[in-house]
């Protein structure tokens, strides 16, 4: 046999490191360290005192998904509602009673749900349409040009008792799929998310919170560059999906405008975080990735993180994905008997 004293100093300072890793009880490490270690924790752990939902469906059927979603957590655990309005046209984005009633009806039924509304901030939100008419819109928004639908979309809130909702206006702004987007002119897409903050306050009996959340890391323009101010804004959210493929949980924390960037940027700002849309993708059933986001959560306390529950990003649709499904319910279901948990 070969003397490890005849090695290379380079290759017994790796065989060291190995060794180092192996004798650190996992428990020890931290949430980065523990995936950096290349291993996923054998059981799932709970995620205590994060309000959490499930984006089911923006229907009244989304609505009893929940009852679903819930019976396989096996209690009564998730406390947000999340939904979106149609983009299509404006008669849909000022909402209606029938996607409004049945969530007001499930946040009434249980004092301290939240309910959580994505609003965009142009019809035909997802025509591809041009830069050019993108520009165009987001200067008339600035203008004034549609404040008579916001101010409708806030008093229909209202009346519906969700004046406390929290509103996720212009998502993924920094990306091309809507129209809302900020890409073709910052200044102006900064001045229509002011203006309609101001219609929307100025609604009797609101209590609204307004959300501004971009996609994670550079997307087509970094999203610092469309952040409106930090009086009209609440909460400083990211949508944070598995991708793309091949990209580790700590590179998505590392990346450039990735989480860690995201919640240095809220601190700075003095604003709370939260997470509306995250889940799998482009990586497949990826438990480290789930695992990640979980501790991440429990790390940075967002005021709210919602998993998006349709194929391919789902763990209680998605009968692909098991092995997420099986840390999500752990750390989202409530605790059973024996488990030891509190």
């Amino acid at each position: 046999m070969t003397s490890l004293l005849s090695w290379p100093r380079a290759a017994l300072t790796v065989l060291l490191a190995a060794v180092l890793v192996l004798l650190v009880p996992y428990e020890r490490l931290a949430p980065g360290e523990r995936h950096a270690a290349g291993r996923a924790p054998v059981e799932p752990e709970p995620l205590p005192g994060v309000p959490s939902g499930f984006f089911t469906g923006s229907d009244e059927a989304g609505v009893r998904r929940i009852a679903q979603v819930q019976e396989w957590l096996g209690g009564e655990t998730l406390t947000v509602g999340h939904t979106y309005l149609p983009g299509d046209r404006w008669s849909n984005i000022e909402g209606h009673a029938a996607l409004f009633g049945p969530w007001a009806r499930w946040k009434a039924e249980r004092p301290g749900r939240l309910f959580v509304l994505n609003v965009p901030l142009m019809d035909r939100n997802e025509a591809g349409l041009p830069d050019a008419e993108v520009r165009a819109g987001l200067r008339r928004g600035a203008g004034g040009a549609f404040d008579a639908h916001f101010a409708v979309l806030g008093e229909r809130l209202v009346a519906h008792g969700l004046g406390d909702a929290v509103l996720v206006l212009g998502w993924e702004m920094n990306g091309t799929t809507y129209s809302h987007r900020c890409g073709p002119d910052p200044t102006a897409w900064k001045a229509y998310w002011r203006r309609v903050v101001s219609v929307l306050r100025g609604v009797d009996g609101q209590r609204f919170r307004f959300d501004f959340t971009p996609s994670r890391g550079l997307d087509a323009v970094a999203w610092p560059l469309c952040y409106p101010g930090d009086d009209v804004v609440d909460i400083i959210g990211m949508d944070a999906y598995d991708q793309p493929a091949g990209l580790s949980f700590e590179e998505q924390v590392t990346e450039e405008y990735g989480l860690e960037h995201h919640v240095r940027f809220a601190a700075a700002h003095g604003k709370p975080v939260s997470y509306p849309e995250w889940g799998l993708f482009r990586n497949g059933d990826n438990p480290v990735y789930v695992r990640g986001m979980l501790d991440w959560f429990a790390t940075h306390r967002p005021v709210y993180q919602t998993v998006t529950d349709y194929c391919p990003h789902g763990v209680w649709e998605c009968a692909a994905n098991p092995e997420s499904a099986r840390i999500v319910r752990g750390a989202l279901g409530a605790p059973r008997a024996g488990s030891g948990r509190p």
